[in-house]
């Protein structure tokens, strides 16, 4: 049976990089990038919306009616290129 790691064979085991900053100092910049990550998101998500909304917006109102549905948000998806399956049409 072999002896423990540490106990009789120094420099065996494991062994620290100390090249890297510690932890802290390499989560901090990261932390720092979240907030401009979430506010492109934010704008990249409210231009797909507006998108999206004005082209449901414009089959309900062709169809005369003042309600929204599944179908029109379905066709307005549809007529950007990304069908949705599952709700009709």
């Amino acid at each position: 049976m072999l002896p423990a790691k540490g106990k009789e064979y120094p420099g065996l085991g494991y062994q620290r990089l100390r090249d890297k900053p510690p932890k802290a100092q390499q989560q901090q910049p990261a932390a720092a990038q979240y907030g401009l990550i979430y506010e492109e998101t934010r704008g990249v998500l409210k231009v797909f919306l507006e998108n999206v909304i004005r082209d449901a917006v414009t089959y309900t109102e062709h169809a005369r009616r003042k309600t929204v549905t599944a179908l029109d948000v379905v066709y307005a998806l549809k007529r950007q290129g990304r069908t949705l399956y599952g709700f009709g049409g």
